[in-house]
């Protein structure tokens, strides 16, 4: 379904439609350049469309107006511990300097409209600098109608994230959903819920009320097509060519009709989402899947690398010495009709929650299980690799999977018999026939529960301090105490078996300030821009807070738009 034709010449190319590649196409056209965006895959969104769409940008306007301050200063030396002697300097006072403007910017030009947390605290909230809420971001609920025919081209959500066949659950959603049984307000919500998505399958055939990460992409999708610049999807970066003087000028691209060449005046800005789906790459760059250890991402499957590939042959450095090559996730693998087996990404609704642990397959706890997704994976990958095992395990109890869901497994009124029926769900009905079902350790097993329930009666966890940080309580129940993230496993015991897997990769293109791409001595070629995961990570491996991925995507994006036309 495109609008237009691919041209011959325009002024700039734009590679990869997430929130990075429409943001540099809209500063361009704002600031009078005549941009086009091609996408590989047959929808546009990218990996933002499957994200939960959190935004990162300290002194926000949202926040300050609203009477929150906060601290460049602080936010700086906050990334300055979390990344230690990787911190880039460069980028990170660019980004902390910039962002508050290009924030506002998309805000007021595009048809983006945001809300801010006053409470959402950074991921390691006791580090120098952290900030307890106010510097994330999130797209306010999208009507898709507002799209039209467009709308069939945004990357629908992930299946596992839905429910009924199609309604997805935002941040509300996650909030009513499982509350609907035991209050009323919650019922109601959900109730109005189901009766708009099921009008709106009748009507528009899915569900129109965007949210989350779609509801980033989808209104500046908006913006794009009413400023006039063409989304080609199925379209493919072939090759880059540059001119006698080393300037990039020109983007070969392949369509479903055949190769093509497309002549810019102004650059070409790669934003195809980093390399998370080229397996090539990922062995060469995580050293837990260059030992062995299988490793699942959750981006698009089209988010292969091709495009910074192509850019290193055109003399781009590729920089390799992040802490951590990608944003990590537990991931559990659903299986499939066709006998294929989908990952699902543990991030934050199971593993905080009081009645569920994390153990090896000794029976022995690893990790605060409350801990952000990326550390998780990190202390999960050092248990395997001592263990020598390839997976590890949540378990909970029978009141912790009907309360909250575990996994895929939804909590109630959701029916579970199919995740048993699977083999995805384990049970038993004590921590002996577990153990049996999952091959754990029996005695460890056994063990570790009974020490566990002695401390968490009291809300304690010595052993690994569960739910001791405001940002693992926010994650917890509120409606449970003594703490909120600790209860003891009672009764009927389950498993849901996990393995390390991550939502990007941080490695990439070496880029200056402006966005623009440096060869192997550092030098910048003309022409050539990098941003999102396509660029390197200005938080160089490390994983600070919700949103650190979207806010420099649309912070560089910005700025790449502006360098490119000149401003």
């Amino acid at each position: 379904m495109q609008s237009k034709q691919l041209p011959t010449s325009c002024d700039l190319v734009v590679v990869g439609s997430g929130a990075a590649g429409f943001a540099t196409a809209i500063s361009a056209a704002k600031h009078g350049l005549q941009p086009i965006i091609i996408e590989k895959a047959q929808w546009f969104g990218g990996s933002t469309a499957l994200s939960g769409g959190a935004i990162w940008c300290p002194q926000n306007h949202l926040m300050t107006e609203a009477g929150m301050q906060d601290d460049p200063a602080a936010a700086r030396r906050y990334l300055q511990n979390e990344t230690g002697e990787r911190f880039n300097a460069e980028l990170v006072d660019c980004f902390l300097e910039n962002a508050p403007t290009a924030i506002r910017f998309f805000d007021e030009n595009t048809a983006l409209k945001l809300s801010y947390r006053a409470f959402s605290p950074d991921y390691h909230p006791d580090v120098e600098g952290a900030a307890l809420g106010g510097r994330v971001m999130d797209p306010v609920e999208y009507d898709g109608k507002r799209l039209g025919k467009e709308l069939a081209r945004l990357r629908p959500p992930i299946r596992e994230f839905t429910i009924l066949g199609g309604l997805q659950l935002g941040r509300m959603g996650l909030f009513h959903f499982p509350r609907m049984t035991r209050q009323f307000a919650s019922f109601v919500w959900a109730a109005k819920a189901v009766a708009a998505y099921y009008k709106d399958r009748l009507t528009h055939g899915r569900d129109t009320k965007i949210k989350l990460g779609a509801a980033l992409v989808a209104p500046l999708a908006e913006t794009a097509f009413e400023l006039g610049i063409p989304v080609f999807t199925n379209c493919a970066l072939q090759s880059l060519e540059r001119d006698a003087e080393g300037r990039v000028v020109a983007a070969v691209v392949s369509t479903q009709e055949g190769e093509q060449r497309i002549a810019t005046t102004s650059g070409v800005v790669l934003a195809a989402g980093g390399y998370p789906q080229d397996t090539e790459r990922r062995a060469a760059t995580v050293p837990h899947v260059k030992a062995g250890l299988p490793h699942y991402s959750m981006a698009p499957e089209s988010s292969t690398g091709g495009a910074m590939r192509i850019a290193e042959q055109v003399g781009a450095k590729f920089v390799d010495t992040n802490s951590d090559a990608a944003s990590w996730a537990p991931v559990s693998l659903i299986p499939q009709a066709d006998g294929s087996k989908r990952p699902f990404p543990h991030l934050f609704m199971d593993r905080a929650k009081p009645g569920v642990i994390a153990v090896g397959h000794d029976g022995q706890r690893f990790t605060n299980e409350a801990l952000s997704y990326h550390d998780f994976v990190q202390n999960m990958v050092a248990k395997l690799l001592v263990e020598k095992r390839q997976s590890a395990w949540l378990i909970c109890d029978h009141a912790a999977l009907r309360r909250y869901g575990l996994g895929a497994v939804p909590c109630a009124p959701g029916r579970i018999g199919r995740y048993l029926r699977s083999g995805y769900l384990k049970t038993g009905a004590n921590a002996a026939e577990l153990a049996q079902a999952t091959g754990i350790d029996a005695a460890g097993l056994a063990q570790t529960i009974q020490q566990f329930n002695e401390h968490a009666a009291q809300g304690k966890d010595p052993a690994f301090g569960k739910g001791s940080t405001p940002y693992q309580t926010a994650l917890g129940d509120p409606d449970h105490t003594p703490n909120q993230c600790l209860k003891p496993l009672e009764g009927r015991l389950y498993a849901v078996e996990v393995f390390s897997g991550d939502i990007g990769t941080t490695m990439g293109i070496d880029i200056t300030a402006h966005g623009e791409v440096r060869d192997q001595a550092g030098h910048v070629i003309p022409g050539l821009y990098a941003v999102g995961n396509d660029a390197n990570s200005l938080m160089s491996g490390s994983y600070p807070g919700a949103g650190i991925t979207l806010g420099p995507a649309l912070t560089f994006g910005y700025l790449v738009g502006r360098r490119a036309a000149r401003v």
